[in-house]
């Protein structure tokens, strides 16, 4: 997943980092593996601290990636490990965050609903944000969402299905944090 992400951000971060003259061509590869750290784990961010339902959605529906709370607290993710971890500034942090963030994760989207690519799907995605590798995340989804929609009542089906670990990771969602 990882890697998956880490070429999305090298494919997509020309004009952000590489072209920057606010990051030293040195640091280009620091910066990029940053971002794409810091992605995963804003997934992760999102996933267990109440956005799971529309980390879900996100990646059932595709939705609209640039409008969502996921990719703007992944932004948030991004911007702060930048600015922690190589000292950037905050604007320059912003620009690179909110120039990458949107279109890679629109690109991860795409790239999970895509019959034709095997990199990456929605179980690899969710299973890497919650940190539950090998739960059949897509069919309890699909199972779900019977009624063409994802709500609250759907997710307290799917938390009742799966128990235990899941519960206690979906307690942000239900007040539990």
């Amino acid at each position: 997943m990882l890697e998956t992400l880490m070429n999305l951000v090298q494919q997509n971060a020309g004009q952000a980092v590489i072209n920057n003259p606010a990051i030293p061509n040195n640091q280009n590869d620091n910066v990029m593996q940053t971002v794409a750290s810091s992605i995963l784990s804003g997934l992760g961010q999102q996933a267990q601290g109440g956005g799971l339902g529309n980390l879900l959605g996100m990646v059932v529906n595709g939705g609209n990636v640039q409008q969502s709370p996921v990719t703007a607290g992944v932004q948030q993710n991004v911007e702060q490990s930048l600015m922690q971890k190589l000292g950037i500034s905050p604007q320059v942090a912003m620009s690179i965050a909110a120039a990458v963030v949107p279109v890679v994760l629109s690109k991860l989207m795409n790239k999970a609903s895509d019959p034709n690519d095997s990199s990456v799907d929605g179980n690899s995605i969710l299973g890497a944000a919650t940190g539950q590798q090998g739960v059949d995340w897509m069919g309890m989804a699909g199972a779900a969402m019977a009624d063409g929609k994802l709500d609250m009542n759907d997710l307290l089906r799917v938390v009742g299905q799966q128990g235990g670990g899941l519960g206690g990771m979906l307690g942000g969602l239900f007040g539990g944090r």
